[in-house]
């Protein structure tokens, strides 16, 4: 039998799967997309945070939980802009990061 797996949502993933599908470095080139991926989305969850998405007024607060679980919603809204593809952040780490890995 066939193992399911999940198809990744993000566009700019699956152009560079396409584009790169013997290389035999994939496991690493797989693991610098996540990273730039990932800093994408630190990058964007920072920006969401210092434009304030989330707070409610002081007259209909959310409570002490409010502050809590206002970063994981603003995380994973991050996390769904960066699938979406983003700001372009990942794609220039990525092949900044691959440019590194070969020059040493």
């Amino acid at each position: 039998m066939k193992p399911i797996t999940m198809a990744d949502p993000n566009p700019v993933t699956q152009r560079i799967r396409a584009k790169e599908p013997d290389d035999p470095h994939a496991k690493r080139n797989a693991a610098l997309r996540k990273a730039a991926t990932d800093l994408e989305t630190a990058f964007l969850a920072e920006m969401l945070k210092s434009t304030g998405l989330g707070k409610t007024s002081d007259t209909f607060g959310g409570g002490a939980g409010e502050d809590q679980f206002n970063s994981l919603l603003i995380r994973a809204q991050a996390e769904q802009m960066t699938r979406a593809g983003g700001i372009g952040l990942a794609e220039s780490l990525y092949h900044a990061l691959l440019e590194k890995e070969n020059d040493t």
